[in-house]
């Protein structure tokens, strides 16, 4: 029976899974569903096998994020622009966090 804090994809594998299935003898029936066997979903498979495996599990598959390229781009403009929107101290001025992201939008666009 699916629980409250399972996903739902983790609820739709519930629906697939007899007792006793392991990853060799669900496969053919999750590709015969037409659901891609992704390492989420053998992650999923995992954690309702073995539930107290489910930490390393976890690790083997979780990944960085990437940054779009203009999240880069902004990134880089940002970087170059606060110097000018900051005190001696390091603190901002009035409004130059503001105006500095309003100018690193501005750069990031024409670069």
């Amino acid at each position: 029976m699916a629980c409250e804090n399972c996903t739902r994809l983790e609820r739709m594998l519930f629906q697939l899974i007899a007792p006793g299935d392991t990853l060799q003898t669900l496969q053919p029936a999750i590709s015969s569903r037409g659901i891609p066997l992704t390492p989420e979903m053998a992650v999923a498979l995992d954690r309702l096998a073995r539930p107290g495996q489910e930490a390393v599990a976890m690790k083997a598959v979780k990944t960085k994020r990437k940054a779009s390229k203009y999240a880069v781009k902004y990134g880089k403009a940002f970087k170059k622009v606060a110097k000018k929107h900051m005190k001696k101290g390091g603190g901002w001025k009035t409004n130059g966090f503001k105006r500095a992201q309003k100018e690193a939008h501005k750069l990031a666009k024409r670069m």
